[in-house]
């Protein structure tokens, strides 16, 4: 992968459209993005100004309420890993709390629906906070449109590898894709240092929508290089299971967030495989020249084991033998720039 210093920015209108020519400068570009850089900004995505002024506020009136408002809906009272978070609830592999709060959803799923009941978790019910903030309302609207946008970007993700626009669609069925609402409070005495730890996601790619700088994306180099927001574009990154479906073709690219002094909101949707799906390089990129580099995985056993090792309420379950993890699963920070870094040490 060649060291990059700016972020693409690939505007998407075209993806799916009447305009072959159009259509096919977008699936270059996303592979040029996906196997350089492994981050891109995607314009013309689609996703109305209304709905995401909506969502945005939202979250202000939520975050804006008092603690103990918060905590009545507390990830810990979840079996499905939904609602309020906490600042100092995660950890990632520096051990180090990271300064935010947060607010965790994904698709509403009754507690009877045959995914949960085959054991699949992080699929089922949100918790929502008082139905007079109109809270749930405005995060559905959004959530919807950028699951779909989600679905449009599989399909561009599959043609830029060469792939039938459809081919990973059977693995996205009823997947526990999740929107994270963040906030970083105000902090006037912040220094130029994370806020939130160096990581990859763990899903196959994240849509994220963000207004305010801090983002930083580590290079070839293991330089970390700014990721400023774009107006009206949405920040997309490959995460572990694109990387591993494709045998490293694509990486998940390490990235944090710099401590920064202005409030700060961001929205993250982690887009991911059913949790049932076995992940492994698929066929077309395993040759004698580039063996399998991973062994399969579940999707969902990935997403627990690295979830686990984050929240606190989780870690809790694991002391008290509530919660068991599978065997051979990979630690915190085992795929993107940050593992190759430490490889060529």
């Amino acid at each position: 992968m060649a060291s990059f210093h700016e972020i693409p920015v690939v505007d998407i209108s075209a993806l799916g459209g009447t305009d072959a020519d159009a259509h096919a400068q977008v699936i270059k570009d996303i592979r040029l993005a996906a196997t350089d850089v492994g981050f891109l900004y995607i314009s013309g995505h689609g996703i109305s100004q209304t709905k995401i002024d909506a969502l945005h506020d939202a979250a202000k009136a939520f975050f804006a309420r008092p603690l103990e408002d918060k905590m009545s809906v507390y990830i810990g009272k979840s079996q499905y890993h939904r609602g309020y978070v906490p600042e100092g609830e995660e950890r990632f592999a520096g051990g180090t709390a990271d300064a935010k709060e947060a607010f965790d959803l994904s698709q509403e799923v009754p507690a009877d629906h045959p995914r949960i009941l085959a054991g699949d978790k992080f699929v089922g019910p949100n918790q929502w906070p008082s139905p007079d903030l109109g809270f749930r309302e405005a995060v559905e609207g959004y959530f919807n449109d950028a699951f779909s946008l989600g679905r449009r970007l599989l399909q561009g993700f599959c043609e830029a590898l060469g792939l039938p626009p459809d081919h990973l669609d059977p693995l996205v069925t009823t997947p526990p894709s999740q929107l994270r609402m963040i906030h970083y409070p105000f902090n006037a005495g912040a220094e130029d240092r994370p806020g939130i730890g160096a990581h990859t996601d763990y899903e196959l790619f994240t849509l994220l929508l963000s207004r305010t700088p801090g983002l930083e994306v580590m290079n070839a180099d293991g330089d970390w290089i700014d990721a400023p927001p774009v107006p009206g574009a949405i920040i997309v990154n490959v995460g572990d299971m694109l990387e591993v479906l494709t045998n490293g073709l694509f990486v998940a690219t390490s990235h944090r967030v710099r401590k920064v002094k202005e409030e700060r909101y961001s929205f993250p949707l982690f887009f991911s495989c059913d949790y049932s799906v076995e992940i492994a390089p698929l066929p077309q990129f395993v040759t004698p020249e580039t063996p399998a580099k991973f062994e399969p995985i579940k999707a969902g056993e990935h997403l627990l084991v690295q979830t686990a090792l984050t929240f606190e309420y989780l870690k809790k379950r694991l002391a008290e033998g509530e919660l068991i993890l599978p065997e051979n699963s990979y630690d915190l920070s085992s795929f993107g720039q940050e593992a190759k870094q430490r490889e060529d040490v």
